[in-house]
């Protein structure tokens, strides 16, 4: 699997956007213990990520789709987030 880092700046104030996190779920496994950034766990392009996750949002907001490297370094998270991110960088 690939790991890619998804994140977002929704700007439309009092929009909600439980279609995008549900949307973002069901493309495959994923980390979300920050808040507007997620890592998800699919075999499939960045644009394809980028292209299921834009009904999803407004025309206003902004959508980053990175690929990862798998080389990570963090503090400061739970011991299931932390779990998530050493099985899956």
């Amino acid at each position: 699997m690939m790991s890619y880092l998804i994140s977002y700046d929704l700007n439309s104030p009092g929009q909600n956007y439980n279609d995008l996190y549900e949307a973002i779920n069901n493309l495959g496994s994923c980390w979300h213990c920050l808040d507007s950034t997620w890592i998800l766990d699919i075999n499939k392009p960045a644009v394809d990520i980028r292209n299921a996750l834009t009904p999803y949002i407004d025309s206003n907001d902004k959508l980053l789709v990175v690929k990862l490297s798998g080389e990570g370094a963090w503090t400061g998270f739970d011991r299931d987030c932390s779990s998530w991110l050493k099985n899956n960088l």
